[in-house]
């Protein structure tokens, strides 16, 4: 399904995979279609299901990380908020979330040295700001993981890779610092889990909201194909 058609729920937009759909005034239609997003633009070509892959994903790691923080997961099934002429377009695919305010910075944590933070190391020595040891190879395990944040861009455009304290700027020292914590702490446990399966997370981002009283949630998609690099552990 290259693009979703709910007539009965208001269209909010649609991303580089989701579309959104307005569920009363405090929830929303996430709807994974199966659009292919690669350097910021989205291709013509579909995946065939891979918004219901994506979708199963995220429920497994939002489900398995529950604990360290709460996510815009409501457990409403979202067939049930549709017309009955529409339920085949989000069977497997879709989820109804809370509406919460994006903090507007992808919250990446790096285990090993690939990607942007490579072409930065080679640059300058470090990574948004953190200085990494002499003599590091590209996909090199880093000493420990590393929270490294990017502000959000436009579709199409790339994300910018920031320091903490560009961070800390634009969304205040406090909330910062929670998500940085955050952040490392749900990399490590879903790092630890999945090399118990044999697979290595090189890096992934999250993305966080808050809610009408302020409590940070976990939103958007978790440690899938598409936020995050997973490599064979035998390799």
């Amino acid at each position: 399904m290259l693009q979703s058609h709910i007539e009965s729920l208001p269209l909010l937009g649609r991303g580089k995979v989701r579309d959104l759909y307005a569920v009363g005034d405090d929830q929303l239609l996430m709807v994974a279609t199966d659009r292919l997003s690669a350097f910021d633009v989205v291709l013509d070509q579909p995946i065939p299901d891979k918004g219901i892959i994506l979708n199963r994903l995220s429920e497994f790691w939002f489900a398995r990380l529950g604990a360290v923080v709460p996510n815009h997961l409501t457990g409403i099934d979202p067939e049930t908020v549709v017309a009955g002429n529409e339920v085949d377009q989000v069977r497997g695919r879709a989820v109804v979330v809370k509406r919460l305010k994006p903090v507007l910075v992808e919250a990446v944590v790096r285990g090993y040295l690939i990607g942007g933070g490579w072409k930065d190391y080679q640059a300058s020595g470090s990574v948004c700001g953190i200085e990494l040891p002499k003599g590091l190879k590209q996909a090199s395990r880093l000493p420990e993981p590393i929270f490294t944040p990017a502000r959000k861009s436009e579709i199409g455009e790339h994300d910018e890779n920031i320091s903490f304290e560009q961070m800390a700027g634009q969304i205040g020292q406090s909330l910062a610092e929670k998500i940085r914590s955050i952040s490392l702490q749900l990399y490590q446990e879903a790092a630890d889990y999945a090399v118990s399966q044999g697979i290595l997370i090189a890096d992934t981002k999250f993305e966080f909201g808050l809610d009408a009283q302020g409590e940070l949630h976990l939103m958007d998609e978790v440690l899938t194909a598409d936020s995050s690099r997973f490599w064979p552990a035998d390799a």
